[in-house]
Order: structure tokens, then sequence, then C-alpha cells
């Protein structure tokens, strides 16, 4: 299995009042669990990062997960600046899957957003789970995988 986990408020905080790039912010911050759940993954599987973010280049993303020491566990990048895809449409993620030579079932997309990490990978033919920390109904089709806290990724 290939994890594609999403970025701002999946692994790391997204500070709404925080401007520029998260890799130059004061102050970063990891999501709780998010250390113990990807290191266990990394174990068996490939993890990488999904985000929408369009200031950022993966150079950058890097560096904001470096800060919070999460990028040993994460195989690699994916975001506007080198897929050219938006993350809101399933050709991100059929390009994404084309790029990691992997079929679109051997894919797991994990997000907080519905509308760009989980409607569109399901369209795209990846598995999704919806990180729904707040336990908020699906703002349109029901999504059948959700979890509220990272750890049930990695709990039996």
């Amino acid at each position: 299995m290939i994890y594609l986990f999403d970025w701002g408020n999946t692994l790391m905080v997204d500070f709404p009042h925080a401007k520029g790039k998260m890799c130059d912010w004061n102050t970063v911050e990891a999501i709780p669990q998010a250390k113990e759940v990807l290191a266990a993954l990394s174990q068996n599987h490939q993890i990488y990062i999904a985000t929408s973010a369009s200031d950022s280049v993966m150079e950058d993303v890097q560096r904001a997960f470096q800060r919070v020491d999460l990028d040993q566990y994460i195989n690699g990048y994916f975001c506007f600046a080198n897929v050219g895809i938006k993350k809101n449409r399933a050709e991100f993620y059929q390009a994404v899957a084309k790029i990691l030579g992997a079929k679109e079932k051997e894919l797991t997309m994990i997000g907080d957003i519905p509308t760009k990490d989980i409607y569109p990978a399901i369209e795209a033919g990846l598995n999704a789970i919806w990180f729904n920390a707040a336990g908020d109904p699906a703002p349109g089709q029901p999504i059948e995988q959700q979890i509220r806290f990272l750890s049930e990724l990695v709990s039996d």
C-alpha cells in the first residue's frame, strides 16, 4: 500500500493567520500522533505528501516537514508545482499514480477536506480516508472511511 497524506491540518497544523510559505513560519507544529503514525506506517509502506499548497514548491514542503522531524518518514512530495494539476481534480491523483508506477487502487489518500482530498481521489479510483477530527457530516456524498484520530490508521 502507498499512502498519500494531505499536508495542512492532516499532518501539520495550518495556522489560519500565518502568512507566506509554511516552511518560513515562525511556528510550525505537527498534528498530534503524526510522528508515531508515520513511523509505524513507514516500516511497511511508502508515504508521500499530496498537497494543494500553491505557493510552495516541493523543496518548501520538505523543509516544513524537516522542521517538525517528519521528513524522515516521507518518500516524496506532490504539489501543483511538480504535478501541474490542482489537487481538487481526479487527474491529479491519476498523475501521481502514473508517476509512482502504481495502479490507482494501490494508493490510499488521507486528508481533511473532502472536496480536495477525498472526492477527487475516489473519482480517480483511489482508496480514501477522511481525517474528520471534528466529526462533521460529509458535505456531499457520504464518505465510507473516516477517522477522528490519526492513530486509527495503525490500530488493529
